[in-house]
C-alpha cells in the first residue's frame, strides 16, 4: 500500500485541505481588513495556516513547528487583547485549538512523522491554549463584587399616595416610580422556596393584521384582591389576585392595522373618587358611580374610563366613556401616528396623557402634546404643547390643532403629590437621525425632563439631557423619585433620570438644579450634510456607560472567522466614540438606539437609600439613505398603506434628505440564518446595585443566558445556559424583604436576587418572554410575586400570553381554598355586557 493510500495520509491530506480553506478565508478576509483600516493579524494568521495546510498535504513535519509557532502568537495576542475574559478569549482561540487537537491525532503524526521535540512543541502551546480558555471560563473579569448598606437610613419613607402595603396602585406600585414593595414575607432567604400559585391565560396573541411590533409589556394593578392588567389588544382584565380567576374583561375593539409601528400596552391607571369631590366645573361628582376607575390607553389614540368593580364605561366621561385624543386637535389624524402606550399620571383631579409618535415616518406627524384631562367629564383642562412658542396655548377657532410633529414623551411619568408637580420624560420631534429641519422651539425642552404644575400644565423647570439629539436618545424611562439622606441626615428629595446614554441624572425636583455632578464634555463634529452637531454633551458622574470607548478587543464573534467579519464590520463604519454623529457611511451608536436604560426603569428601595438596575450595552448602526432623484420627499396618499417595518429596518423619514436605516450591530452572516449574534464582546445586559447616598455603583454582574436566542432561528439549537449576559427590556421589582425580581431577558426566565451583593438566588422558567416589569401584592397574608409572560416581537423573545403568580408554598387554609376552586372550573365574565368564560389554572 502506498503511503498516498494509508489511512494516514487520506486524513493527513484531509486536514491538510482543511488548513488550506481556513487560511484562503482569513486571507481574503485580510485583505479586505486591511482594506477598511483593520488589523494586519488576520492576513499573517492567514498566510500561516495556509502554508502550513500544504505541509500537512506533503506530509512535511515542519508543518507541526510552523502551527505551534502560529497557535503561540494566536495565544499571547488573545491574552494581550482579551486577559482573562474567556467570552473575548474564546472566538480567538477555539478553532486554533480545535486545529491543534487535530495535528495530534495519532494518524495525522503518524503521516507527518515528526521528531518528538515537534510533537511535544505543539502538545505544549494545544495545552496552553485550551489551559487559557479553561481557567478563564472561571474568571469573572466583567463582575464587580460588593455590598449595598443594609442600614434603613429613612425607616418610614414619606408616602403622600397612601398605598397600603399590600396593594400596587400604580405602575411603579406609586407614582414616584420606585418599583418597591414593603412586603417582606417573601425574602432573600426563603425566596429559593417559591412555588407556582397559579397562571392565567389571556387567549389575546399576534394577529395577521397587527404591527410589526406587537409587545406584551403590561404590569397590573393590585387593589380589593383584584389585579388589573391589559393585553396586546388592549382587553382590560380583572383577575381575583388568589386564585388567577378572571372576574371581568372589557374589549375596546383597538382599531388595529398593519401601519402601526407598535401594538404596545404596559398598564392602567386608577383613581379613586374621595368624598365631596367635584369635577372641573364645579359640579357635584357621584360617590357610587364608577368610584374606582380605571384608565385604559389605547392604541388607536383613544383613553378609555372603566369602572373597576363592574367592567363597564363610565358612561360620564368624554363620549360614552371614552375620549379621542387625535380629534379635533391633531393636525394628522391617520390611526397609528399617535399611540398610547403607556399609564398616565392620575392626580386627584385629572388624567395627565402622553403618547407615542411613529419614528422616523415624516415630519408631517401628529403632534405630541401632553394634556390634561378632568378625571370625572373627560374635559381637556390643559396641555402642553412643546413646539409651541407658547406651549401652554389651548387650541381656539384662530389655531385649531397642536403644532404638527411636537416633540412627545411615550415612557411613564412620575408625580409628587405633595409638590404637585409630574415629571415628564421628553424625546425629541421625528425624524430621530438628522434635525437640520428643527426650529429652536421644537429643541426647547427635548430630550429630558419636563417638570410641570399637575393643576396648570405651567413650566415649573426642564432639564436637557443630550443637545440637539441625533442618536434616539429620548428619556426612556420614567424617573425615580427618592428622598435622599445627606451627611447632615437632612433629607434632599431628588429625581434618579436613567437614560438611554447610560448616564443617571440625579437633580432636586423641587428646582431642578443637579445633586450628581454634571460635566460638558466635547463631542465629536461633523455632521451630515445640512444639519449640525452640539460641540459638548453632559454627562452625569453617575452613570453605567463602559469608561472606554469601543475598541478591536471588543469586537466579537463565535470564531475568528465571524469575529473577522465583524471586525470588518466595525472599520468599515464611522466611530469616534459617543456622540458620533449619524453618517451616510454608516455610524455606529453606542450605547445604541436601544439604549442601556429603557422604559423599565429603576427599582429603589427608600429605606435603605440603595437602587437596582439592569442596563443594556448594544451597539446599533445608523445609516442615512439619501434620496434617489426619483424619490419624492412626501409620499402619496396610499404609502400610509403599507406594513410597519417597526423601528429598525429603513425608515422612510419623509421630509427630510434621508431615509434611516436602523438595526443593532449585528454578525451579518449568522444575522441571515437567523442567529442574533452581536459583534461586541459580552456582556450585553447585567445587572447593578447603587448606592443613592455615595451615588456609586457597588456591585454589577453579567445577567442572563443565550439559551433562548435561536427559537426563531434557521438552527433551532439548544444553547447551555452560560451567564454571557444577554440585553433586558423590562424594569425590576424590589422589595423590602432584601429582594429584586427581575423577567426582562431574552431568555424566557424569572429571576430574583439577594439585593445587597446582586448574587442570583432564584430562577423559574417562563412560557413565553417576560418582557414586562414584575409585581407584588398581598391577600389574607399572602404575598405573591406576579409577571406578565407574553413575548416582544422588537425584542424577538417567544410570544404568549400567560399571566403568573408565584407564592411561598400555601400557608394559610384561605389561600388552599382558593387554589382548590381555581382547579375546579370557570368562571361567568363581563365584557360590555357580554359574558365570556375564563379560568384560572393551580400547576
Amino acid at each position: 500500500m502506498s503511503s498516498q493510500t494509508r489511512p494516514g495520509g487520506l486524513l493527513a491530506q484531509l486536514a491538510g485541505l482543511v488548513f488550506v480553506t481556513a487560511g484562503l478565508l482569513l486571507v481574503i478576509g485580510g485583505v479586505w481588513s486591511l482594506l477598511v483600516g483593520g488589523p494586519l493579524y488576520y492576513l499573517l494568521t492567514g498566510l500561516g495556516l495556509t502554508l502550513t495546510g500544504l505541509l500537512v498535504w506533503l506530509r512535511n513535519p515542519a508543518a507541526l513547528v510552523l502551527y505551534a509557532l502560529i497557535g503561540f502568537i494566536a495565544l499571547v495576542w488573545s491574552f494581550y487583547i482579551s486577559g482573562f475574559d474567556f467570552w473575548g478569549l474564546m472566538p480567538r482561540l477555539n478553532i486554533f485549538l480545535i486545529l491543534g487537537i487535530l495535528l495530534l491525532l495519532p494518524p495525522v503524526t503518524r503521516a507527518l512523522a515528526p521528531n518528538r521535540i515537534a510533537t511535544g512543541l505543539l502538545g505544549v502551546v494545544v495545552a496552553l491554549i485550551g489551559g487559557l480558555l479553561g481557567s478563564s471560563f472561571f474568571a469573572s473579569p466583567h463582575t464587580q463584587e460588593g455590598e449595598l448598606s443594609t442600614a434603613l437610613i429613612n425607616p418610614v419613607p414619606e408616602d403622600p399616595e397612601h398605598v397600603p402595603a399590600g396593594e400596587w396602585k400604580a405602575y411603579g406600585r406609586t407614582h414616584a416610580g420606585d418599583r418597591w414593595s414593603p412586603l417582606k414575607q417573601i425574602n432573600s432567604d426563603n425566596v429559593g422556596q417559591l412555588k407556582l400559585a397559579w397562571v392565567m391565560h389571556t387567549h389575546d396573541f399576534p394577529q395577521p393584521n397587527d404591527s410589526a411590533e406587537p409587545t406584551n409589556e403590561a404590569t397590573p394593578l393590585a387593589f380589593d384582591n383584584t389585579l388589573y392588567f391589559c393585553s396586546l389588544h388592549q382587553k382590560l382584565f380583572a383577575v381575583d389576585g388568589a386564585t388567577g380567576k378572571t372576574k371581568w374583561v372589557f374589549d375596546p375593539h383597538l382599531h388595529d392595522n398593519p401601519t402601526y409601528q407598535h401594538l404596545t400596552c404596559r398598564g392602567v391607571s386608577m383613581h379613586e373618587t374621595p368624598a365631596n369631590a367635584v369635577d372641573s366645573s364645579g359640579q357635584p361628582v357621584s360617590q357610587t358611580d364608577c368610584a374606582k376607575r380605571l384608565v385604559l390607553p389605547v392604541n388607536d389614540g383613544r383613553i378609555i374610563e372603566v369602572d373597576a368593580a363592574t367592567g363597564k364605561k363610565c358612561t360620564a366621561f368624554g363620549q360614552d366613556g371614552e375620549v379621542d385624543m387625535r380629534v379635533p386637535f391633531q393636525p394628522y389624524t391617520t390611526p397609528g401616528q399617535y399611540e398610547p402606550t403607556s399609564p398616565p399620571v392620575i392626580t386627584d383631579k385629572y388624567v395627565i396623557v402622553n403618547s407615542a409618535i411613529t419614528d422616523n415616518g415624516s415630519v408631517r406627524q401628529a403632534s405630541g402634546a401632553t394634556r390634561a384631562y378632568d378625571i370625572y367629564t373627560g374635559k381637556m383642562v390643559w396641555v402642553f404643547d412643546a413646539a409651541n412658542p407658547d406651549p401652554n396655548e389651548m387650541p381656539s377657532p384662530e389655531h385649531p390643532h397642536f403644532h404638527p410633529n411636537s416633540p412627545n414623551s411615550w415612557a411613564i411619568s412620575a408625580y409628587d403629590k405633595k409638590l404637585n408637580l409630574v415629571y415628564i420624560p421628553m424625546g425629541i420631534g421625528t425624524p430621530d437621525e438628522w434635525g437640520g429641519y428643527r426650529t429652536k422651539d421644537a429643541e426647547r425642552f427635548v430630550p429630558g425632563i419636563l417638570a410641570l404644575n399637575a393643576d396648570t400644565g405651567k413650566l415649573a423647570w426642564f432639564f436637557q439631557t443630550v443637545h440637539h439629539d441625533l442618536w434616539d436618545m429620548d428619556v426612556p424611562a420614567q424617573p425615580s423619585l427618592v428622598d435622599v439622606t445627606r451627611q447632615d441626615g437632612t433629607l434632599v428629595p431628588a429625581i434618579y433620570i436613567p437614560t438611554k446614554t447610560g448616564d443617571i441624572f440625579v437633580l432636586d425636583r423641587r428646582n431642578g438644579q443637579p445633586i450628581v455632578p454634571i460635566s460638558e464634555q466635547n463631542a465629536p463634529q461633523t455632521p451630515a450634510p445640512g444639519d449640525w452637531v452640539s460641540p459638548t454633551q453632559p454627562h452625569s458622574r453617575l452613570s453605567l456607560r463602559p469608561k472606554e470607548r469601543l475598541s478591536e478587543k471588543d469586537i466579537w464573534g463565535a470564531t475568528i472567522f465571524d469575529q473577522m467579519v465583524c471586525n470588518i464590520y466595525f472599520h468599515s463604519l464611522r466611530y469616534d466614540g459617543i456622540y458620533t454623529p449619524p453618517s451616510i457611511q454608516g455610524t455606529l451608536v453606542f450605547p445604541g438606539n436601544l439604549g442601556m436604560f429603557e422604559w423599565g426603569g429603576m427599582g429603589v428601595d427608600p429605606q435603605r437609600e440603595v437602587a437596582f438596575v439592569n442596563p443594556i450595552s448594544l451597539p446599533f448602526v445608523s445609516q442615512l439613505v439619501p434620496r434617489g432623484p426619483g424619490n419624492p420627499l412626501w409620499p402619496d396618499p396610499q404609502a400610509g398603506a403599507h406594513k410597519s417595518t417597526g423601528e429598525t429596518g429603513l425608515q422612510p423619514a419623509y421630509g427630510i434628505p434621508f431615509a434611516i436605516r436602523l438595526h443593532p450591530f449585528l454578525n451579518p452572516l449568522l444575522e441571515k440564518i437567523g442567529i442574533p449574534l452581536p459583534c461586541r464582546t459580552p456582556p450585553w445586559g447585567s445587572v447593578a446595585g447603587l448606592d443613592l447616598r455615595t451615588n456609586k455603583v457597588v456591585w454589577e454582574h453579567p445577567n442572563g443566558t443565550m439559551r433562548d436566542s435561536l427559537h426563531k432561528s434557521s438552527l433551532p439549537l439548544p444553547l447551555p445556559p452560560f451567564h454571557i449576559g444577554v440585553p433586558s427590556l423590562g424594569g425590576p421589582l424590589v422589595t423590602a424583604g432584601n429582594l429584586a425580581v427581575l423577567t426582562s431577558t431574552q431568555d424566557d426566565e424569572i429571576r430574583a436576587y439577594n439585593l445587597t451583593n446582586g448574587k442570583e438566588i432564584w430562577q423559574a422558567r417562563l412560557p413565553a418572554g417576560g418582557q414586562a416589569t414584575p409585581m407584588t401584592y398581598a391577600i389574607n397574608g399572602r404575598q405573591y410575586i406576579v409577571t406578565y409572560a407574553g413575548g416582544h416581537g422588537s425584542f424577538g423573545s417567544r410570544m404568549g400570553d400567560t399571566l403568573l403568580a408565584y407564592a411561598l408554598p400555601n400557608n394559610t387554609a384561605s389561600a388552599t381554598e382558593g387554589a382548590k376552586t381555581v382547579q375546579s372550573g370557570t368562571s361567568a365574565s363581563t365584557t360590555e355586557g357580554k359574558t365570556e368564560a375564563s379560568s384560572g389554572s393551580t400547576p
